[in-house]
């Protein structure tokens, strides 16, 4: 097993078209970190730098006390399982996950138990002289698994490697994933898009956005500290709903004041105001911090009920307000017919503040900040 170290890692592909900035992450042995971000947003491209598939325009990568930039892939110590599984179709799974070691020339009965202990750790005892194709997509991917395992090697490499299965299998895989972990130690970097994988594997999560990293944390912290709005409204399922603002100070008090919501602050200091009278602000609040009723309050956002969908034991209630924004709350299973008037309310506590930094294009505003809550008085 082996620390992992990226410092100022960049890929840039020609036509100076920035693939990865200026990465600097330090996985822990036996850490399991997670790369987590929207379709190209540089996730597997730094993973695949690790892994010696993509060259490293800038930075140093060291896998252990080795700096590895220009190390054969074969070289690194590390062992990568592939969204497509990868398997051999002409080799029975023994002959696919003793493959590697045979390269290597090992030693026969060394490659023998290597083999029968991975298939021991997977159930794959009495599927080991099958071909692929007579296996299902879950069997197939702890083959890959498998064929990993025996390299036993410093640093795993996972790059989305439950999209091909369904939901079902994808839980199941999830879950022996974990296990492996647990037992093995082995450091671990994983790639996926789904935020529901990267939130239940991760010891930490890394979001990544535009080939940059947005926040690195544990999925807890992400998720109820988010760094920036893209990281609050790419964790969360559904997304947080967002409301733009100003923080204004009135009567001896913090307030978020919106076209159709108004909040006192508790505990927030005057100084977020940076000496001006209001300052523009975006609101971000989860669905599952709003409640809906009928009754009016002093916290709630009024609306019509445009959809529900049932969940089991709770259901996600889509609403639109006066003004004509849609917002979605998740609340306990109840009746609640569509065109209905409600009220969503929340309390102030559970209520994201993110500051106004950019524009972005001048047609799709790009929001971008920090949870006010987290600063220091004096803000950057």
């Amino acid at each position: 097993m082996a620390a992992v170290t990226l410092e100022g890692i960049s890929k840039i592909y020609s036509g100076d078209v920035h693939a990865v900035r200026d990465v600097d992450l330090e996985i822990r042995d036996g850490e399991f970190l997670v790369l987590v971000g929207p379709s190209g947003c540089g996730k597997s491209t730094t993973l695949r730098m690790v892994a010696g598939l993509e060259s490293i325009s800038a930075g140093t990568l060291r896998i252990g006390d080795r700096v590895v930039n220009d190390v054969h892939p074969r070289d690194r110590d590390i062992a990568m399982v592939f969204q497509n599984y990868a398997l051999y179709p002409h080799m029975t799974v023994r002959q696919n996950m003793a493959f590697a070691l045979k390269m290597r020339k090992t030693p026969k009965a060394e490659i023998a138990e290597r083999v029968d202990w991975a298939a021991g750790l997977l159930g794959l005892e009495d599927l080991l002289e099958r071909k692929p194709k007579a296996l299902s997509g879950g069997q197939r991917q702890r083959v890959a698994l498998g064929r990993a395992i025996v390299r036993q090697p410093a640093v795993f490499l996972f790059d989305e490697p439950l999209s091909n299965l369904d939901a079902k299998l994808r839980v199941e895989t999830r879950a022996e994933i974990k296990r492996l972990h647990r037992k093995l130690k082995t450091t671990t970097i994983y790639v996926t898009h789904d935020q529901e994988e990267a939130m239940t594997l991760g010891d930490r999560v890394v979001v990544m956005s535009d080939g940059v990293v947005r926040q690195a944390d544990s999925a807890l912290n992400v998720y109820q500290h988010p760094a920036d709005r893209f990281v609050a409204g790419f964790l969360g399922m559904p997304p947080m709903n967002f409301f733009d603002g100003t923080l204004e100070h009135s009567d001896g008090q913090m307030w978020f004041v919106g076209d159709e919501l108004r909040l006192r602050l508790e505990d927030a200091p005057a100084e977020w105001l940076q000496g001006q009278p209001s300052r523009p602000v975006v609101a971000g609040i989860r669905p599952e911090a709003l409640r809906v009723s009928e009754a009016p309050t002093d916290n709630g956002i009024s609306g019509t009920v445009l959809v529900t969908e049932p969940l089991g034991s709770t259901m996600d209630v889509f609403l639109q307000t006066a003004a004509g924004q849609r917002l979605v709350c998740r609340v306990p299973a109840s009746p609640l017919e569509e065109g209905k008037s409600v009220v969503a309310e929340v309390a102030p506590e559970d209520v994201h503040l993110f500051e106004v930094n950019g524009t972005g294009d001048g047609q799709s505003p790009t929001l971008y900040g920090r949870n006010l809550r987290t600063l220091e008085p004096a803000m950057a």
